[in-house]
């Protein structure tokens, strides 16, 4: 045998209970992938990150290939043994990073050339070079190398781009080198119009890939466009394959993809914004600079077991931010990992029990009412 196994265990709705299973371990889906873009989840071990419930980390083809490049990783055993995460791994291509992060590059039919955004030098990426260097790093789930179509694009802008990309998919599916648990994902484009979307996953199923993503979204057209999309996106997409959203989202964004059919999930958000002082609890999202934690003594979420929630009170991360400690950014980041693999975790049970919908809305409502006020200021109560 050789790709990618999935199995659909269980539908509630739309939404898909399943298991994915890869040279490196199973992934339980829903799933999020925490994104660990330059071969580390930042202010994170690799033991912590499996602690927190993940299954799949994410790592990326053209910060790897820059530094330390892909040859030295494939030279030091493989990019699971140089990050020491023996787990299943799947790497993004490289083509949002290169149309975002490079201000030098020219586009062409072959593929794109472009200037490291680290040192100036000159680089060429090509659907086969993709291909090689997600190989060369031993990646689970291989993405296809495309275009990343801007937004907001016209559509004939979004039918020129996703050809494009439709035209190097094919080329990747040639120069992928199958092997026994793993597997190329092809990637479905069009922007936000319904007919582009169609004529991509027909050209992506004529091809046929392990599993299948939904690319462009996510990218300043809002979480109900972006639904919209998922609505008629979702459903034309081979049932007996994985289904990959792009760099989405917000809690609220994978319960509502969940909601329509989508399987697996990756973001910067939980760690960015643990870096940053932000944490996702049940009731919402708080800031723990803001001068209301000083004196709380309560723990980010009550209902979260992590090691962030059961040892540390709101007023000492709040004190650590405050005193540039580095390690409120990592508490914060580990909390934040954990509570979108609990998350995933409810939903993934929910839909077991046949309970989808209440369990989703339940947490939506929850969410909606924002984090409860904190406990006054003792000084300021005797003061009074």
């Amino acid at each position: 045998m050789t790709g990618l196994a999935f199995e659909l265990l269980k539908t509630d709705g739309a939404a898909r209970r399943g298991c994915l299973h890869t040279a490196h371990g199973l992934v339980n889906t829903p799933a999020f992938m925490p994104v660990g873009t330059a071969g580390t989840v930042k202010g994170m071990h690799p033991e912590q990150v499996k602690a927190t419930g993940a299954e799949i980390l994410l790592g990326n083809t053209y910060h790897l290939m820059l530094r330390p490049t892909a040859e030295r990783v494939a030279q030091l055993g493989g990019l699971h043994r140089f990050m020491n995460w023996p787990g299943p791994i799947l790497t993004d291509s490289g083509g949002f990073q290169v149309m975002s992060l490079s201000d030098l590059r020219t586009l062409d039919e072959d593929g794109v050339t472009f200037r490291s955004h680290v040192d100036g030098s000159k680089h060429r990426l090509t659907p086969e070079r993709s291909m090689q260097i997600q190989h060369l790093l031993d990646s689970n789930i291989t993405m296809a190398f495309d275009e990343c179509t801007p937004f907001p694009a016209t559509h004939a802008q979004a039918a020129s781009s996703m050809r494009l990309s439709m035209k190097w998919a094919a080329r990747c599916r040639e120069a992928f080198v199958e092997r026994c648990g793993y597997g190329l994902f092809g990637i479905v484009q069009g922007s936000v119009y319904e007919d582009l979307r169609a004529e991509s996953v027909a050209a992506l199923t004529g091809i046929g890939f392990d599993g299948y993503a939904v690319g462009g979204l996510a990218v300043g057209e809002g979480q109900e466009e972006m639904f919209r999309v998922l609505d008629f996106t979702a459903p034309m997409l081979p049932k007996d394959r994985p289904r990959y959203l792009m760099g989405v989202g917000r809690p609220s964004d994978l319960i509502g993809s969940v909601r329509r059919g989508i399987d697996m999930f990756d973001c910067v958000m939980p760690t960015r914004s643990g870096r940053t002082g932000q944490a996702f609890v049940r009731r919402g999202q708080i800031n723990i600079r803001n001068a209301r934690h000083a004196h709380d003594d309560r723990p980010l979420d009550a209902e979260c077991t992590c090691p962030t929630c059961t040892g540390y009170s709101r007023g000492y991360l709040h004190h650590l931010f405050k005193a540039g400690e580095m390690l409120g950014p990592m508490l914060l980041t580990w909390h934040n990992l954990r509570f979108y693999q609990d998350l995933m975790a409810s939903l993934r049970a929910a839909i077991e029990e046949g309970r989808f919908e209440e369990v989703a809305t339940a947490w939506e409502a929850e969410m909606a009412l924002g984090d409860v006020e904190a406990t006054p200021d003792p000084l300021k109560k005797e003061l009074a």
